[in-house]
Parts: C-alpha cells; sequence; structure tokens
C-alpha cells in the first residue's frame, strides 16, 4: 500500500531494506547461532548515516521522527529482528538526553550518538520491577557533588556494549514512582559494572545483560531533568518507543510472510504447488490482512506522535499489542505452512517465530497494556459524561 512517505522516508526506508538484504541476510543465522553482537552491522548503520535519523538537527542529527524511526526498525527487523532491536535500543537510550537533558548534556552525548560512536541503553527494569515500573528498589543517595548508585538492573538490551545509560534509581524511597530519577551513566565509571549475559529464545544477536552499581558516584550534572521525574520521563518514553516494538513485530510478520509465500511456491505435493490448494490460499491472505493491518495502525499512531499530539498513550500501546500479537499469529502459521521444514534451523520461519514472541512482552506486557487501553477509556468515558 502507499502510505504517503516523503523523500527522507523513502530513502532511509530503502537504505534499511538493502542494508538488512545486502548485509545482514548472509550473516543472520550465524548471529543468531553464535549469540554474537553485531558491531559490523552497527557500523554500517553508522556509515549510512542512519543514527543520525533520531537525533535533532543542532547536535548533528537529520531531525526524523518516530515515523522514519519505525521504517528503519521494520525493514532490518525483515530480516532479522536482533539486528533491529539493537538499533533500536539505542534510539531508546538516548530519548531522555533528546527530550529531557539540559543543553550540556545534549551537546556532550548526542553528536556521538548520531555518528554511531556510542551505542545508548534504557536500564529501567530489575528483578522485582518490570511491568511494575513502581517497584523500583535501585538507589540514587544524594551526596556532596552528586549522587551513588545502588543495586542491579536485569534484561537490557545493549548492556555492556553501550557506553551510554539512561538508569531510573529512586532518589526518594519515601515517594514511590515520585521519587524516582533518571540519571546518565558513561560505561567505565568506577563502582558500574556487568553481570550475566542472559541467553534467550530469540533476538539472540542483541546483547541482554544485567547492569551492577556498587557506591557508584554521578556527578549531579548527570541527573537527567529535575528529581523525581525519573517516572514521567519513563511513561513517555515508553510512550514513544512503543510504535518502533510495532515496527518490529511488522517487519517480523512482513518478512515470515514473504517466505511462506515463496515456499508455498516451490513446495509441491500431489503434483502441484501448495500454494495452489485452497486452504493454503485462505492462511495466506490472513496472514497478509493481518500484517497491511498492523502496518497501517503502526504508521498512524509514529504520525500521531510526530505530530506533537500529548496524549498518545492508549494509541501507542494499541500500536504494540495489535502488531505484536500479529506477529506471533503470522510466524507461527508461516511454520505450519512450512511443515516440517519449518521446524528446522535450516529456513528463517523458526528463528522468525521465536524472535516475534519478545515483542509481546518487552516495554510493557501486552496482558498489561490491554489494562492501560481499558483505564484510557473509561477516562475518555469520564470525560464524556
Amino acid at each position: 500500500m502507499e502510505y504517503l512517505l516523503n523523500e527522507q522516508q523513502k530513502l532511509v526506508k530503502n537504505l534499511a531494506r538493502k542494508i538488512a538484504e545486502e548485509r545482514i541476510l548472509p550473516v543472520r543465522a550465524d548471529l543468531d547461532e553464535r549469540e554474537e553482537f553485531p558491531w559490523a552491522i552497527m557500523k554500517d548503520l553508522a556509515d549510512s548515516d542512519l543514527f543520525r535519523i533520531f537525533v535533532p538537527e543542532e547536535y548533528e542529527g537529520l531531525g526524523g521522527g518516530c515515523l522514519d524511526l519505525c521504517l528503519i526498525v521494520e525493514e532490518l527487523s525483515r530480516v532479522c529482528s536482533g539486528v533491529a532491536v539493537t538499533y533500536a535500543a539505542s534510539a531508546l537510550g538516548s530519548f531522555a538526553i533528546r527530550q529531557f537533558g539540559t543543553e550540556e548534556q545534549k551537546k556532550k552525548y548526542l553528536p556521538d550518538i548520531a555518528a554511531g560512536k556510542r551505542l545508548t541503553a534504557f536500564a529501567l527494569t530489575e528483578a522485582s520491577a518490570g511491568t511494575d515500573a513502581t517497584a523500583l528498589r535501585t538507589t540514587a543517595e544524594k551526596v556532596a557533588g552528586g549522587y551513588v548508585l545502588n543495586g542491579t538492573k536485569q534484561f537490557i538490551t545493549n548492556g555492556g556494549e553501550a557506553e551510554i545509560y539512561t538508569v531510573i534509581a529512586l532518589t526518594d524511597k519515601t515517594k514511590g514512582p515520585r521519587g524516582a530519577s533518571a540519571f546518565l551513566v558513561d560505561k567505565g565509571t568506577p563502582g558500574f559494572s556487568f553481570g550475566k549475559k542472559e541467553k534467550k529464545l530469540g533476538i539472540r544477536a542483541s546483547a541482554t545483560i544485567e547492569l551492577i552499581f556498587r557506591d557508584c558516584f554521578i556527578p549531579e550534572v548527570n541527573i537527567v531533568g529535575r528529581e523525581g521525574m525519573g517516572f514521567i520521563q519513563t511513561l513517555h518514553t515508553l510512550d514513544w518507543s512503543r510504535p518502533g516494538i510495532g515496527a518490529q513485530a511488522v517487519g517480523v510478520a512482513q518478512g515470515a510472510l514473504e517466505a511462506a509465500v515463496d515456499y508455498a511456491r516451490q513446495r509441491v505435493q500431489f503434483g502441484h504447488p501448495i500454494i495452489a490448494l485452497p486452504a493454503v490460499q485462505t492462511i495466506l491472505a490472513d496472514m497478509a490482512i493481518q500484517v497491511e493491518a498492523a502496518r497501517a495502525l503502526v504508521y498512524a499512531v509514529a504520525r500521531t506522535v510526530d505530530s506533537g499530539a500529548k496524549k498518545i498513550t492508549e494509541e501507542s500501546a494499541m500500536a504494540k499489542v495489535f502488531s505484536s500479537d500479529v506477529a506471533m499469529e503470522v510466524t507461527t502459521k508461516a511454520v505450519q505452512i512450512f511443515g516440517g521444514a519449518g521446524y528446522m534451523r535450516d529456513f528463517p520461519v523458526e528463528k522468525m517465530m521465536r524472535d516475534a514472541k519478545i515483542t509481546q512482552i518487552y516495554e510493557g506486557a501486552n496482558e498489561m497494556l490491554r489494562i492501560t487501553i481499558a483505564a484510557e477509556l473509561r477516562k475518555r468515558r469520564g470525560r464524556r459524561e
């Protein structure tokens, strides 16, 4: 379908597809098998200026919006979601700097992020604080000249590889969520180390690692915004980033659909390609409808984000929930069309099915986001009454 993309959006979409097909496709199975961080591909993306897309022009970026980022993430995910989330996580980790950082913080960090010289990560999740982001235990105690961080963050994408971390910690434990603040922590800061690297079902090319803070001193200039604003900043960050998870899911589903169509054309049973079977045709048609519907929703929500709309929690959650559910269903159907071959690592759809699952889980489990959507609906009904 034609989505009325502007010239920059068409350019970045085509460039991301070219990189995905020429640089990622030949190595995706090996990256997945070896669980290898895709540094060479991150360099290709940097050399192609794709990290500049999500950085404002005044800090050596291209000033693109949420839709521009979604287009890139979708095209990369169409080939390998593990590589795509590595790129997308750097956009996520830099959001607080772009939206809430001081001029000094922006000048210090954003040019290197735009050039792809330094990856970023967003550190919110803990053993007791995943979907329930209010249950944080990592603390930041105020001392002369700054803060001392203590605690552990879990399941952090780009952990260990990123150079810049946006860390959410409690500056006042008595205030609950209103006592959380955001800090910028550089890799190599004394007291900041890395723990377990997780072995995952999918997105194996991405690094998912534990962050450990033990009496880690952070200078006062590294707090993002004011004390107590961390939870609000987190909500804004996730509202902005969830369409990107939707785009990741759309890309995975699109890749699975294309693989299933190609296989159905080639696989011969009872003297005919299986794509001639009405049962297979119906499955493929349903897959195509679902993918296009998910794409339309993600693009629409991304455009809403780019419009500067203030209230996007409901729409952002919808884009993430619907698209990730589609990705799981479409990749499962793709494996079914491949039959026994689809269960084997010689074919890409088993990886796509594994990669799709995480999109239903991270940045808000779909079950909880449905509750969020319902709460927004109740608020809207209350305003009308």
